[in-house]
């Protein structure tokens, strides 16, 4: 089931708990894509110097500031994209990053969005969705996904449930400089599809 605004629309951290275990999908034409949530990171600009939205509202940061539910797709370092969910009520700028997915649907699709050969090892595949620009590349996600609404559009994040196996863990947050003591950074433990950090 796909699940609807009212669970973007609360406090930035408990969506983030409560994505992982979620499944992202693409639906492009005949194409499915789809990967399970396994790793993300919360940011939140009232607070959080990390946050684009911390400088306050810009043209690039604009989706951020939306009600929850909206995808916020930015080009990192120049080299590649990431995605985010938006979260929250309008104008307070919190988001999550997916960092991580474990692949589900499409993956020979995504194969081939990543790699120029068509074909993985075992080995190779938890190294296919392992990182936030992983993630959108493998799912051909790029600039022109930024603002889809997760809830009405063709990239959804359906329903589902961790396994009971299954803890999650907290640390700080991978590769920035500011606001790194915010422990906002959750994750499914011994999952092999992390980012590797």
């Amino acid at each position: 089931m796909k699940l609807k605004r009212a669970f973007y629309t609360r406090d930035v951290l408990i969506v983030a708990n409560e994505l992982l275990g979620k499944v992202l999908v693409k639906k492009d034409g005949r194409k499915l894509f789809s990967g399970r949530i396994v790793e993300v990171e919360a940011y939140d600009g009232r607070t959080d110097q990390a946050a684009h939205t911390y400088i306050g509202k810009t043209k690039r940061n604009e989706i951020m500031f939306n009600e929850g539910g909206y995808l916020y797709v930015y080009l990192s370092y120049g080299v590649h994209y990431c995605c985010n969910v938006v979260t929250g009520t309008k104008g307070i700028g919190t988001a999550v990053l997916i960092r991580a997915l474990e692949p589900l649907e499409g993956v020979n699709m995504m194969i081939r969005n990543r790699f120029d050969k068509n074909k993985l090892v075992g080995k190779e595949l938890k190294q296919l969705t392992n990182g936030p620009g992983k993630v959108c590349k493998s799912f051909g996600i790029g600039k022109n996904h930024s603002g889809v609404d997760l809830t009405k559009d063709k990239i959804y994040l359906e329903n589902a449930l961790l396994k009971k196996n299954e803890e999650i863990g907290v640390s700080k947050r991978i590769g920035i400089t500011k606001s790194v003591h915010l422990p906002w950074r959750f994750f499914i433990k011994n999952n092999p599809y992390l980012s590797g950090y």
